[in-house]
């Protein structure tokens, strides 16, 4: 990665939140070489030169484990105009992210060995934090043949999905789940059935009435959940559930965990902050798919982040130039940055009282690393030094003209924020930093 070499950093006084620990408390940690050499109240540097370290008074600030995104999409290969992995990596790093998952719709499509080791081959190049590729369930996301799932393993995917286009086949979605089963991979699944979806733009209820403009039903996103949980339960295959939207999913997805189904799923914030309201404007940025819903699906959405239905928030980071979303409505594409507008919309959830910082933290480190099998979400002494230093008090505005990414379709644009990254480590290395020693 293109971010230097690793510091030496004692960040003091901190309130640390480690949820692979079940830890919230004050304390220092000190990072030695890259790696987390201790994290404990009032860290003595001992034989360590203090002109070689560099220390951080931390008071009123959280240190978390880096912060994961498993819902990403960088762009790169094909479509660079809107976001590479150099551009999206910085922005996830400002973001607090120390690792994310890129999804495979790019051009070409992530559906082989070769296009895998590309995008590791420019991470390792140009990122600002780790990248972990996700494969393509079919060949060219066309739901007629299955990637080859081994080669996408042995090149580093991590997880495989069809994402941006549901798998309509049944039979074979069970047999993704089936041949994933024998690499170990997550199926990844985007919840849509493309016949109830219809060409619809927008979530179907009073304001696509009102507006006159085509709806997207609830059971378009809650009649595949169900399918695939059938699935999973049969195949015993591991299986995850994209960007949840609707109270009937959330529904699906808790009896399906009750009886022991393989499941895990994720939301993203806009689903669990923002209602189809948004869309009296007919602001082409808040045109998203699955589409924004009804205040009582944000309500069951937060719900299944409190009782654990939901294990994952990511961010489901959509770039898009002007050409995709300075358009008539119908014609739009749909998608949302998120990677730097995340932090603060957690911790809107904490405040709310909807989950304690432990929850929101492991929701965004620890639960992501587990259901990708990667090596992140804990600050344990002796791993590498992925770490995320946010003020959760500090007020502003958001303004999306100073993001990193390459694209400015944010939702939040101009709203009010609490909460900023103020630090992203990754693996010791200082790859985002708004502070001084």
């Amino acid at each position: 990665m293109m971010i230097g070499e690793p510091v030496n950093i004692w960040l003091r006084n901190a309130r640390v939140i480690d949820p692979s620990l079940e830890r919230d408390f004050h304390s220092d940690l000190l990072i030695l070489e890259g790696t987390i050499r201790e994290c404990s109240p009032g860290i003595s540097l001992g034989a360590e030169p203090a002109n070689q370290v560099q220390s951080f008074d931390l008071r009123g600030k959280w240190v978390l484990p880096g912060l994961v995104d498993m819902h990403v999409h960088l762009r790169e290969p094909g479509e660079e105009y809107k976001e590479t992995i150099a551009s999206g990596t910085r922005a996830a790093a400002a973001g607090g992210f120390a690792a994310v998952a890129c999804m495979p719709n790019t051009k070409p499509v992530n559906d082989s060995a070769a296009v895998t080791t590309y995008i590791l081959s420019r991470a390792k190049e140009e990122g600002s934090c780790f990248v972990f590729p996700v494969g393509a369930i079919s060949r060219g996301l066309k739901g007629q043949d299955l990637a080859e799932f081994g080669e996408l393993r042995k090149a580093g995917a991590v997880a495989v999905t069809d994402d941006g286009r549901p798998v309509m086949n049944s039979l074979m979605m069970r047999r993704a789940l089936e041949y994933a089963g024998a690499f170990d991979l997550t199926v990844i699944s985007h919840a849509e059935d493309l016949n109830l979806a219809h060409d619809g733009v927008m979530n179907e209820g009073p304001v696509s009435t009102m507006l006159g403009l085509r709806g997207i039903p609830r059971a378009a996103e809650e009649v595949m959940v169900a399918r695939d949980l059938l699935l999973s339960e049969m195949t015993r295959g591991k299986l995850h559930i994209a960007h949840v939207s609707t109270a009937g999913s959330v529904r699906l997805i808790r009896e399906a965990k009750s009886r022991g189904v393989p499941v895990t799923a994720e939301t993203a914030p806009h689903y669990f902050t923002l209602t189809d309201d948004e869309l009296m404007t007919f602001d082409t940025v808040f045109k998203v798919n699955p589409p924004l819903r009804r205040p009582d699906d944000v309500r069951a959405i937060k719900e299944g982040l409190a009782d654990g239905t939901i294990d994952a928030i990511a961010t489901d980071h959509a770039p898009h130039s002007v050409l995709e979303k300075d358009t008539e409505f119908d014609l739009a594409a749909n998608g949302m940055i998120g990677l730097e507008s995340a932090v603060p919309l957690l911790l809107d959830l904490v405040r709310e009282g909807v989950l304690s910082p432990l929850q929101a933290v492991a929701r965004v480190s620890l639960n992501p690393a587990r259901i990708l099998g990667i090596p992140f979400g804990t600050l344990t002494p002796g791993a590498p030094a992925h770490v995320t230093v946010i003020d959760p008090d500090s007020s502003y505005s958001l303004d999306c003209n100073s993001f990193q990414s390459k694209s400015r379709n944010c939702p939040f644009h101009g709203r009010r924020m609490q909460g900023q990254v103020l630090m992203t480590l990754v693996d010791g290395r200082m790859a985002f930093s708004r502070m001084s020693p």
